[in-house]
C-alpha cells in the first residue's frame, strides 16, 4: 500500500521534468525556430492562395507538382481520389470560375508535417448556370527534399 503514494510522487516529479527539445533550447535558437515557423506558415498560406488561382483557371500543373504521387482527395460528395483522378477533375471540369479564392487559412506545424485548413469561396458558371460555392477544406502537407507536398485533402460543401 506503501508503493502506491510513492508511484504517484515518481510520477508527478517525472511530468515535471523538460520532457521536449524545444524546453531545452536557448533564446536565439528559440527566435531562430520560431522565425523558420513563420516562414514555413507564410509558404502554406502561398500554396494555398496558388491553388485557389489554379481551381479558379482549370489548370492542373500546380497540383502536378504540389501533390505528392500518394495523394488522396475525399470530395464534399465522399468520393476519394487519387493525384490523376484529382487533376483530371479539376482539367475536366464543366464549370467556369469567375473567382476562386481561399481566406481564414489557419497552418498548424508538427515539425515536418502540417495541417491547413481554409475556407474557398468560388462564383462561376456550370452548363449555363450561375453558381456560388463555399467550402471548408483540410490539407495535409508533408516536408520533404521537393519542399512542401500535400498529400490529404478532405473537402466539405457549405450549406447555401
Amino acid at each position: 500500500m506503501k508503493k502506491l503514494p510513492t508511484l504517484a510522487l515518481a510520477i508527478l516529479a517525472s511530468s515535471l521534468v523538460p520532457c521536449s527539445r524545444a524546453q531545452n533550447l536557448t533564446a536565439a535558437e528559440l527566435r531562430e525556430q520560431a522565425k523558420e515557423n513563420e516562414i514555413r506558415q507564410d509558404e502554406l498560406v502561398n500554396l494555398e492562395k496558388e491553388t485557389a488561382r489554379a481551381l479558379q483557371g482549370n489548370n492542373g500543373g500546380l497540383f502536378r507538382r504540389v501533390y505528392g504521387e500518394d495523394f488522396v482527395a475525399i470530395l464534399p460528395s465522399g468520393e476519394v481520389l487519387d493525384k490523376a483522378g484529382w487533376i483530371a477533375t479539376i482539367e475536366n471540369s464543366s464549370t467556369k470560375y469567375s473567382s476562386f479564392v481561399a481566406t481564414d487559412v489557419r497552418v498548424r506545424l508538427f515539425e515536418q508535417t502540417a495541417v491547413v485548413t481554409c475556407l474557398w469561396s468560388s462564383r462561376g458558371t456550370k452548363n449555363g448556370h450561375t453558381s456560388f460555392q463555399q467550402w471548408r477544406v483540410t490539407h495535409v502537407y508533408i516536408y520533404g527534399q521537393r519542399g512542401w507536398q500535400a498529400i490529404a485533402s478532405q473537402e466539405t460543401l457549405l450549406p447555401g
